[in-house]
């Protein structure tokens, strides 16, 4: 794509009708105003490396994760930092296998690089139609310098975010929005909806963690964890371990009861990454936890098959989740097909943008949605905690979802925390297992567009 055709590209109208209509009288009149096109001026880059206590799954595991940064700076004179967390191994594990840890991460963070250069002198007046010219093309560059002609779409969307949400947060400001309800577009709003005043913080735990672990967080309050399987090995011997596995943890915590669930039981999240090599290994599997008693506190299984496997899992008789393989909304769509009962949405880890689209299409078929986390630093934390607290509950819960381990593996998480704009504000910490999303959460729209002093200060010398 010539930058000329992307400058000339024209904006298409949103359609409000079935697809949801605004808030508020005051939310029309914002709308009609958002037309003017906002010409991008300047652009840079930047990132950090913030060191982890290894994280294992999908056959590997993380040492480090980068910490993108993208600076976008308007005609008129506004300029926006959009933050980034990179994920080689989650988004495309053969990128990740074929190269080291740093290799991968500069491959993914020249394609932010590329998507900044490409939108530089150009003009949009709506991010997601942003994203949606700029995606082709990184995604093409990606194929080139990777080597992999079959790269996953979601290896460019997880390089897109920093850029993403640079472009959301000029957008708000060019636009005078300063809410997160206000900045979403119309026809976007009625899949979020919800108003959360508790959302669940959800912790994660890797293949072959000790079970203690597992029973000191239940003990700490925290009542939903998400539970990796997916074992190294055999498919024999994978099955094996999970079984063995799913059995302890139900030893040990599958007594405590909730508030929180409607049988007071507390749910199981478990998360095979993929490993399962035919649906036949997902049912031995759910026959295992049938006998064991656990089958009906599994409140969601993610991902268990491969991303190119067809079957049909609408019949397995727990909530079949989708959460790599739903790349694009036209992904989630299939998998919705194929009997998926939830998407796992990421904004902070397939763009805003693409999250909306994905969150929009759910609602209108009535799946429900729930957010999960990329270890992500504790800004985009918010971010993602923003679309968890709006989002319609799971069936077998009665309050919003969200994924966070970044307090688990970061080395440095109280420094990163600190980073906040509101650091210490109520909705930041994690008490009995839930974040308290209540008034001040929503008029602040979780700190997400004041600026961090510390990420400023990576763009200083511009």
């Amino acid at each position: 794509m010539k930058r000329r055709e992307f400058v000339n590209k024209t904006v298409a109208t949103m359609a409000l009708g079935n697809l949801g209509f605004p808030l508020n009288i005051k939310a029309l009149g914002m709308n009609k105003k958002m037309r003017t096109k906002i010409k991008i001026k300047n652009v840079s880059s930047n990132f950090e490396r913030e060191p982890l206590y290894p994280y294992r799954f999908g056959g590997s595991s993380v040492t480090q994760l980068w910490q993108s940064a993208a600076w976008l700076q308007s005609e008129s004179g506004i300029a926006k930092i959009g933050l980034g967390t990179q994920s080689p191994l989650w988004s495309d594990g053969s990128v990740a296998s074929a190269h080291s840890e740093n290799g991968a991460n500069a491959l993914m963070f020249a394609m932010s690089e590329m998507a900044l250069q490409l939108i530089k002198g150009s003009s949009f007046s709506d991010p997601m139609e942003l994203l949606d010219t700029v995606l082709p093309e990184v995604h093409a560059y990606g194929k080139k310098i990777t080597g992999e002609s079959d790269l996953r779409k979601t290896f460019a969307l997880n390089a897109l975010v920093c850029v993403d949400n640079a472009a959301w947060l000029l957008y708000a400001q060019e636009n005078n929005i300063r809410t997160f309800d206000d900045m979403i577009p119309a026809a976007y709003r009625s899949g979020l909806s919800y108003r959360h005043k508790e959302v669940a913080s959800i912790p994660s735990f890797p293949v072959g963690t000790a079970i203690e672990k597992i029973k000191s967080a239940a003990d700490e309050g925290y009542f939903i964890m998400k539970l990796k399987t997916g074992s190294k090995g055999t498919q024999k011997d994978m099955l094996a371990h999970d079984m063995e596995f799913l059995s302890n943890v139900h030893k040990a915590i599958g007594h405590y009861e909730t508030q929180y669930t409607k049988d007071g039981k507390i749910p199981y999240y478990i998360d095979p990454n993929g490993r399962y090599e035919s649906k036949d290994t997902l049912l031995r599997f759910l026959d295992h936890a049938k006998k064991i008693g656990a089958f009906d506190q599994i409140a969601v299984i993610e991902e268990p098959l491969g991303e190119n496997d067809e079957s049909f899992v609408g019949d397995v008789g727990v909530t079949i989740a989708a959460d790599e393989s739903a790349h694009t909304v036209q992904d989630a769509i299939d998998r919705m097909e194929q009997g998926y009962g939830t998407i796992v949405v990421k904004a902070i880890a397939k763009t805003l943008s693409m999250t909306l689209k994905i969150i929009q299409a759910c609602h209108e078929r009535k799946v429900s949605c729930f957010s999960a986390d990329l270890s992500v630093n504790p800004i985009l934390v918010d971010w993602n905690k923003n679309v968890a607290a709006r989002l319609a509950p799971l069936p077998m819960m009665e309050i919003g979802l969200l994924e966070t381990n970044g307090h688990q593996y970061y080395k440095n998480w109280d420094k990163l925390e600190s980073y906040l704009p509101l650091a210490g504000a109520e909705w930041t910490q994690t008490e009995n297992g839930v974040y308290t999303t209540g008034k001040s959460f929503y008029d602040e729209s979780g700190g997400i567009f004041l600026p961090s002093e510390h990420y400023e200060e990576l763009f200083k010398n511009i």
